[in-house]
C-alpha cells in the first residue's frame, strides 16, 4: 500500500505518520530526511540538490521528484510506504504520478488530516519552550506548574515561529498550495478527509479504517 500524508502544520501529521508506518509496515518517506541522505551519499542528484541548498535556494522539482523516485525504487518499498511532506504542489504530484507509474506502481490512498485554523492557532501559538533546558510545554495541553517557568526554574519564552502572525502565514501558505493539491486527488478518487480535532487514538482509528477500506 503507497500512502500519502496531507495535513497542515500542527495537524499531527508527525504522530499519526509514525504509527500509520508501524500498524503497516510501511516505509517511512520525508522529503527533508531523504534529501540530507541523498546529500550525504554523495548521489548525482545528492549533489544537485546540495548546489541549491548551500545557497539557501529551493531544491528545484525535477531534483526533488528523481531523489523520491530512487528512494521508492529501493527493495525496502515494495511492500508499501508513507510519503509525508510531499508533493507539495500539482506540478509536484503529476511528476510523481508519470515516475510511480514508470516503476509500475501507483499511489493507493491520500490522507487529509482536517483541522480548523482557529484550532492550530490554539495548537501551535501556546507552545512554550524553556531557555535553559529546552524542555516543551504548552499553555493549554501541558502547562508549566508556575506560570512562565519551567521545573528546572528556567524561564519559558515563545519562539518567533510559534507567534499568531507567523503561524497564519504559515496557514495561509499551506492552504494556497494544498488546495490545489486536494482537488487534484480528489478528482482521482483516491483523497481520504479525516477529522484531526479528536485524540491522537481517535485520529488513528480513523485512518486505519479508512486504510482497510482500500486493502
Amino acid at each position: 500500500m503507497n500512502v500519502i500524508l496531507l495535513g497542515p502544520p500542527g495537524a499531527g501529521k508527525g504522530t499519526q505518520a509514525e504509527r500509520i508506518v508501524k500498524e503497516y509496515g510501511l516505509v517511512h518517506i520525508s522529503t527533508g530526511d531523504m534529501l540530507r541522505e541523498a546529500v550525504k551519499n554523495g548521489t548525482e542528484l545528492g549533489l544537485k540538490a546540495q548546489e541549491y541548498m548551500t545557497k539557501g535556494a529551493l531544491v528545484p522539482d525535477e531534483v526533488v521528484v528523481g531523489i523520491v523516485r530512487d528512494r521508492i525504487a529501493e527493495p525496502d518499498c515494495e511492500r508499501g510506504f508513507l510519503l509525508d511532506g510531499f508533493p507539495r504542489t500539482v506540478a509536484q504530484a503529476d511528476a510523481l504520478d508519470k515516475e510511480l507509474a514508470s516503476l509500475g506502481k501507483s499511489i493507493d490512498a491520500v490522507i487529509n488530516v482536517v483541522v480548523p485554523d482557529e484550532e492550530l492557532l490554539n495548537r501551535l501559538t501556546g507552545r512554550r519552550i524553556c531557555k535553559s533546558c529546552q524542555r516543551p510545554y504548552h499553555v493549554i495541553f501541558n502547562p508549566p506548574q508556575a506560570e512562565g517557568v519551567c521545573v528546572c526554574g528556567g524561564e519559558l519564552y515563545q519562539r518567533a515561529d510559534d507567534t499568531i502572525e507567523t503561524v497564519r502565514n504559515r496557514l495561509d501558505v499551506y492552504h494556497s498550495q494544498t488546495a490545489p493539491l486536494i482537488d487534484y486527488y480528489n478528482n482521482k478518487g483516491i483523497l481520504i478527509d479525516i477529522d484531526g480535532t479528536g485524540s491522537v487514538d481517535a485520529v488513528f482509528e480513523d485512518i486505519s479504517e479508512a486504510l482497510k477500506a482500500r486493502v
